[in-house]
Parts: structure tokens; C-alpha cells; sequence
């Protein structure tokens, strides 16, 4: 009996163990009898829908999948430009399906067959769509993507989207950097793994209240198991130094854990060249004027790290880890400013001059880690997300400058030197919370709670020499500690009639902040309760016409530099200063849009920004002194009407429009001249027209020819002369999509430098800057390992890495 039992259980483990190593094979070609590599082929299981197996075919076109249950399975297999193969399997053994034969997915246009293709660019209700994945700017790296993306600026050295600073998010994760290293973040990550980029003007409720546009980078995803790779690099020559940056990612997904790394560094050289005239006025006249020569190389490495592993424990549960660092070592961050300053007296002749040479060296550690959790329930959408998150941001800068005054003959008046050291420590944790509930299939409500707590000490100690001998200056030292904690939680509730959908959504948050300067034993108290409602309307009247009404309130809170009470003296004559008194600005933002035949739309917005900071910058007539110090702004509005649209030209052409008639009105209180109301306004126009060619039967040469112009614009307390510049860019892919090369040159013309002017009560300024921005290109990009993979690529939810921020000249 007990053996007959054995036996039996032996013989039921084999036909299980058999069972378990079913396998299907089979090889895809097209209608030329060709084999087809890298398709995507993939099993679903019938009963579990969300149980996926897959591979993709060979060189040769064969595939197998094994290890394989004897149950009913959807079989599907994909290809770009090829309509997709479907067939339902009921396995009870090992398959072979012998040739599938996959059509060329064509569209008849006049007797033109033209292979499918999607838009480069799609214009959606609140946002912009820019598929990366059909550029040719998918061999460079994201901040080049950024500068050709549409709606999207890159002015004076700042991301800008309808004129104001974006916050930068990854697949709906938040980038929580200083702009500055937001910057070094994109430039050292290829382009090659970006699906697209959605520039979204009016964020809803599920984003952050902090800041105003949103730009959310979709990074490409794929469900087929394996392994890829990919190198890429990219060499720029500008007017004066090259510039490099090389990277690898690498991706590894099985049934269970999905990993992905991506490591990217940048060596290169800045050049820039200023010429700045300041006339110091007393009494109506002018008694002195000062001509300057400015140039500055900037030598930086920036590396970057971006690294996930998420591991899937059930059907219904999923955890993963994160990290994104920034690392900037000191050996390769090296800043080199040499400025020579004629001095004149009131009759205009030369009195005296002096030439400062500046030298700094800085180093950054910015490290971040976190934790994600997420249940799915049963219920199909409905989902709840736990994020914890821990930053470590280590910062500092030492600097050095010596200044040779001189007399008209060039004999010397007389030395002076300083020195600087500053340091910013800063502890970031956060923990969030979201919930999301499909009510029916037209009903969406989602809410959510997070807490987040950031502890800074920032240090400033400076130096000056009297005969020789190097003394601490106490009135220019400091230590500045803050702190701030903020609760903040969010409902948002959407439904969707007939010809109507609506969406609204409020934010609550409450912060509290200290801040102690330990030098004047001054400390800083500020708590507050703010509240962020938004509201989506959109009425579709027909097929061809849409009418969308949009408000939300959004803060900005002050960055922790700006905050700082140091006087960072930049040489002997200017320095820059924070404002521990800086209030947070609040934004209302109105857009009201007509959509005509889901092609052109026009847009007519108004935004009011209460409590703007900005940095201005004041002369002192009476010291000969320029300060740069941050205030919060009295009023600052805009309003204006844009229009876009993305139009077929021709069978290879597609263009794009975007244009922009606005007016900007700036008013703040001139602290250094008796608080005296000051108002700065302008209307403005800018345009930007990109033309997208395709090439070629197969369409793998391809052509972005784009051209921008901005008129005339006030900003803060400066006027900036118009600008214009046309890129042209070409890309290739070789070997079946495995690889692509490409060249183009950015600022063909060399037209994209401008000129600031700041010209009110006793301030006269003019500054004409001079960057490199004519860059030749060649970049390439080559994949390996299972090519049709992609990455599972992801950042962090976090709104307060963004405001680390380091000192640099």
C-alpha cells in the first residue's frame, strides 16, 4: 500500500515536473519570407490576465519561450511598423508554430505608401507631448532634448516654461535638485531610454503645490523579460573648448525583479565673456563710470548615478528601492574668473584701474534614497503607495581673490586678497502616502498625505590678509542653522459625461520654519497654513471643437541660498546676499483654451504671483559697491495669448508652431534708494517653429530643423534685448535600430547671446554677455543584449531636494 502510494507520487511529481517545462516555438518573418530580430513575443495567461511571459526573436527570427504550464495562453507578437500578430493557445505539449508571417503596417495616400509612424509631437488639453523616441535628438542627452522641446526655453542659464521656472519630474517622480544640478542631472543621462517629455502648463492636484509648470520626462517601458544594454556618448565643440559626455545603462527583468542602472559623467569646458558698464550717479550726474572685461572658465565632471530595483511579491504587491546621486569631486571642479575694470572719473577720463583674478574650487555630494511600497486591490485600478525618502546633500566651495589696483601708467596703487570657505550640510527625509479609487469608469478620486522635515547648517567663514598675515573676518563670517518641517494632504476627484469632464482638486499644507544666525544670535519663526485648490473644465461642443477652462494655486518656497544672511563677496566691489525674511510666493494661474479640430489651439492665460523672490541688483553711489541681494517682489503679473499647432506639411514633413504674445509686469521696493516703489513691465512675443523630415524608404535618416526668436523682455528689474538662434540636427539608425549615430550644430548663426540693461532712479547698468552657445555635435548611441528591452528608470516624489542649492560665481 505504501509503496503503491509512493510509486504513485512519483509518477504525479514527473507528469507535474513535465508540465512545468512545456515550451513554444516558432520563427517570424515578413512578407518577403525575411526573418524579423528583436520582436516582441509575448504569452498572457487567459484566466490571469496580469501573468506575462516573453522574449523577443533572434537574429535569425526564431524565439522560444519554455517553462511553460499546460494551460490556455494569448499569444502576441509586435514589431514596429508591422501590424501586430494575435492567436489564443490552449498548450497541452511542446509547441512549434512553424512561420508567422508579419504584415508591413502601411496607410495608401495617393498612390504613396508611407510606413506608420507616430507624431513627433501631440497637443493635448493641459500639456505638450513631445515623443523623443522619433528625433533625432535621441542620441544626446536630456538637457539637449529639453532645449529643443517645445514651449520650453533655455534663457540666461534657466529652464523656463510660459516665463516662469518648471519643476522637473521622471515618470511622475519628482527631480529634487537645485536648478544647477538639475542641469548636471540631464546633461550626464542619455536621451536614448526617453519615451517623451509632456510640458504641463497648469498641474492638477496630484502634483506638488511647489512651483508652476510641470516638465515630466516618460521614460520607455517594455513587459519582455531579459537583459539590455546600451554606451553612449556625445562630443560638442564650442567657440573655445570641447565638451564630452559618455554613459552606459543597463536593465535586467525577470519574472519577479525588475533592476536598472545608469551611470553618465560630463567632463567639460565653460567659456563665457561679459563686458559690464556701471555709472555711479550723485546728485543727477554722473561721478564715475566703470568699464569691466569679464571672462570665466568653468572646468567641470559632474557624474551621476540613477539606480532601481523593484521586486514584485505577488500578484497585488510590489516593493522597490531607488537611489539618484550627483557627485561632483573637487579635482574636477574648478571656476577661473580674470576681470579687468577701468575706472573714470566724471570727465571721462581714466583714473585709475584694477584686474582681479578669481579662483574657486567647489565639491558636491548630493545622495538620495528611497523606498516605495504599492498594494494593488483587487478592485482594477484602485491602489495605495507608501514612499519614504532620505537625502544627504554635502556642499562646499573655497575661493580665492586677489585684486592689483593700478594707475592710469600701470604703476601699482596697492593689493588685496581674500579668501572664502563655505559649506552646506543639509538632512532631507520624507514619507508620503496615496490612495487611488476608481468609483465606476468614468469616476476617479485620489488622496494622499506626506510630512517632510529638512535640517541645513551652511557655514561661511572669510579671510582677508594685512601684512601678510591672513585674520578672520568676523563681520563677513557666519553660521546659519534651518529648519523646516511641512505636512501637507491632497484630495482630487474627476468625472467624465457625455461632452464634459471635470476635475478638481485642494491641497493643504502647513509649514513650520526656524532660522538662526549664530553670529548676530538673530533667530527667524514663521509658520503657515496655505491652501491649494484647482479646477478642470472641458466642454468638447464637437469632433472639431474644444473649449477648457483651468485655475490652480501653486507655492514657491524660498531656496535655502536665498535664505542664507551671508555677504558671499564675489571681489573686492560686489557681493551677493540672502534674506532670512523671504516670505513664499503664491500663485493664481488662469488659462482659458479653444482647441479647433484637435490641431490648433489658442490659449489666453493670466497669472498672478504674490511674494516673488528675485535677486536684484542694487549699486551703492556712495561706496562704489554692487550688492545682489534676494527681496521679495511687491507685485509681479502676467498675462498673454498663445497659439500651437503640429500640422502636416507633407508625406515627410511635419512642422510645428508654438507663439506667444505676453506682457510682464514687475514692481519691488528699491531698498537701497529710500523704498522707493519701482515698476519694470514690457510686452513680448516669442515664437519657436521646428520642422521634422524623414528620409529614405525605411525612414532611418531623419532631420529636426528648428528656429526660435524672443523679442525684447523685462525681467525683475532688468530689460534683455531680443535673441534668436536656428539648430539643425541629423540622425541615422544603423543595423536594425541596434544603433544610431548623429551630428547637427545648435546656434548656427551664433545670434543667441543678449544684452541686460537696468537703467531706474540712480541705477545705470549695462552687461553684454557672450556665451558658447554655436556647438557643433556628434553623438551615437548602441544597444545590446535584448534590444526591444526597456528601462524601468524611475525618480524621486520629493518637492525639497529641488531647493538644495550650492554658491558658485
Amino acid at each position: 500500500m505504501n509503496l503503491k502510494l509512493i510509486v504513485s507520487l512519483i509518477f504525479l511529481f514527473s507528469l507535474t515536473s513535465l508540465a512545468q517545462q512545456l515550451s513554444i516555438n516558432g520563427v517570424v518573418k515578413d512578407q518577403n519570407n525575411q526573418p524579423i530580430a528583436f520582436c516582441n513575443v509575448s504569452l498572457t495567461e487567459v484566466e490571469n490576465k496580469t501573468s506575462v511571459l516573453g522574449t523577443t526573436t533572434n537574429d535569425d527570427g526564431t524565439f522560444i519561450i519554455d517553462n511553460l504550464k499546460p494551460i490556455d495562453y494569448l499569444l502576441k507578437i509586435s514589431f514596429l511598423g508591422f501590424e501586430s500578430y494575435q492567436d489564443s493557445i490552449s498548450l497541452k505539449n511542446n509547441l512549434s508554430i512553424g512561420a508567422i508571417i508579419l504584415k508591413e503596417q502601411t496607410q495608401n495616400l495617393d498612390g504613396v505608401i508611407v510606413i506608420a509612424k507616430r507624431p513627433t509631437i501631440k497637443r493635448m488639453v493641459d500639456r505638450i507631448v513631445f515623443n523623443v523616441e522619433n528625433s533625432t535628438l535621441s542620441n544626446n542627452n536630456v538637457l539637449d532634448v529639453l532645449k529643443n522641446t517645445p514651449g520650453v526655453l533655455i534663457f540666461n542659464e534657466d529652464i523656463l516654461v510660459k516665463n516662469s521656472t518648471p519643476t522637473i519630474y521622471i515618470n511622475d517622480r519628482k527631480v529634487h535638485l537645485s536648478s544647477n544640478e538639475v542641469q548636471q542631472l540631464l546633461e550626464g543621462t542619455s536621451a536614448s531610454n526617453v519615451k517623451s517629455i509632456e510640458v504641463i502648463t497648469n498641474p492638477p492636484a496630484k502634483y506638488e503645490a511647489e512651483g508652476g509648470a510641470v516638465i515630466n520626462i516618460i521614460t520607455s517601458k517594455n513587459i519582455v523579460s531579459g537583459y539590455n544594454g546600451s554606451i553612449f556618448g556625445n562630443y560638442k565643440q564650442g567657440e573655445q573648448y570641447p565638451k564630452y559626455s559618455v554613459g552606459t545603462s543597463h536593465f535586467f527583468k525577470t519574472e519577479k525583479v525588475d533592476a536598472y542602472i545608469n551611470y553618465g559623467i560630463s567632463p567639460r569646458k565653460d567659456y563665457r565673456h561679459e563686458n559690464e558698464s556701471i555709472h555711479f550717479i550723485e546728485n543727477n550726474a554722473v561721478s564715475s563710470s566703470w568699464e569691466t572685461d569679464f571672462k570665466r572658465t568653468r572646468e567641470s565632471s559632474n557624474q551621476t548615478v540613477n539606480a532601481n530595483i523593484d521586486f514584485t511579491l505577488d500578484d497585488y504587491n510590489s516593493i522597490g528601492i531607488s537611489t539618484n546621486m550627483l557627485i561632483s569631486p573637487r579635482d574636477n571642479n574648478k571656476i577661473s574668473v580674470n576681470s579687468l575694470t577701468e575706472v573714470f572719473g566724471s570727465n571721462s577720463v581714466l583714473d585709475s584701474t584694477f584686474l582681479t583674478k578669481n579662483r574657486l574650487v567647489d565639491e558636491t555630494y548630493n545622495l538620495g534614497f528611497t523606498f516605495d511600497y504599492v498594494h494593488k486591490f483587487k478592485r482594477e485600478g484602485e491602489k495605495l503607495s507608501i514612499n519614504a525618502h532620505y537625502t544627504d546633500y554635502d556642499f562646499s566651495s573655497y575661493q580665492n581673490v586677489d585684486t592689483d589696483y593700478r594707475f592710469p601708467d600701470e604703476s601699482l596703487i596697492r593689493t588685496n586678497r581674500f579668501q572664502t570657505f563655505s559649506s552646506q550640510d543639509i538632512s532631507l527625509f520624507t514619507a508620503q502616502l496615496d490612495y487611488e479609487l476608481p468609483i465606476d469608469e468614468s469616476t476617479q478620486f485620489e488622496t494622499g498625505f506626506k510630512i517632510s522635515n529638512i535640517d541645513s547648517e551652511n557655514i561661511i567663514n572669510q579671510f582677508t590678509f594685512v601684512n601678510g598675515s591672513k585674520i578672520e573676518d568676523l563681520q563677513n563670517s557666519d553660521t546659519f542653522l534651518y529648519d523646516e518641517t511641512n505636512y501637507a494632504a491632497y484630495l482630487s476627484y474627476s468625472k467624465d459625461l457625455d461632452h464634459w469632464n471635470f476635475k478638481w482638486g485642494l491641497r493643504g499644507e502647513f509649514t513650520n520654519i526656524q532660522g538662526n544666525s549664530l553670529s548676530t544670535t538673530e533667530i527667524n519663526e514663521n509658520e503657515y497654513l496655505k491652501l491649494f485648490p484647482s479646477l478642470y473644465v472641458l466642454h468638447s461642443l464637437n469632433e472639431h471643437h474644444d473649449l477648457y477652462f483651468n485655475y490652480t494655486k501653486r507655492i514657491d518656497r524660498p531656496r535655502y541660498i536665498e535664505l542664507n544672511p551671508f555677504k558671499y563677496y564675489l571681489n573686492d566691489n560686489s557681493y551677493s546676499m540672502g534674506n532670512p525674511n523671504l516670505k513664499p510666493e503664491v500663485d493664481d494661474v488662469f488659462t482659458l483654451g479653444y482647441t479647433l479640430n484637435k490641431k490648433y489651439t489658442f490659449e489666453a492665460y493670466f497669472r498672478n504671483e504674490n511674494n516673488a523672490t528675485l535677486e536684484i541688483q542694487f549699486q551703492d553711489n556712495v561706496e562704489n559697491i554692487l550688492k545682489y541681494i534676494y527681496i521679495n517682489v511687491d507685485k509681479t503679473i502676467s498675462y498673454g495669448l498663445d497659439f500651437t499647432t503640429y500640422t502636416k506639411i507633407a508625406t515627410d514633413w511635419n512642422l510645428y508652431v508654438l507663439s506667444s504674445l505676453f506682457y510682464d509686469e514687475f514692481q519691488f521696493s528699491s531698498q537701497e534708494i529710500n523704498n522707493i516703489l519701482v515698476t519694470n513691465n514690457q510686452w513680448s512675443f516669442y515664437s519657436q517653429i521646428i520642422n521634422y523630415f524623414s528620409f529614405l524608404k525605411d525612414k532611418s535618416l531623419t532631420a529636426d530643423v528648428s528656429y526660435l526668436y524672443v523679442a525684447p523682455i523685462a525681467y525683475g528689474s532688468s530689460d534683455v534685448s531680443s535673441r534668436h538662434g536656428l539648430d539643425i540636427n541629423l540622425k541615422k539608425t544603423l543595423w536594425k535600430n541596434k544603433a544610431s549615430v548623429n551630428i547637427g550644430i545648435s546656434d548656427a548663426f551664433n545670434t543667441q547671446n543678449f544684452t541686460q540693461t537696468r537703467k531706474y532712479l540712480n541705477q545705470d547698468t549695462f552687461v553684454k554677455t557672450r556665451f558658447e552657445n554655436r556647438l557643433f555635435t556628434f553623438g551615437f548611441n548602441y544597444k545590446f543584449g535584448n534590444t526591444r528591452l526597456k528601462n524601468n528608470q524611475k525618480d524621486f516624489d520629493l518637492e525639497e531636494r529641488e531647493r538644495l542649492q550650492s554658491k558658485s560665481n
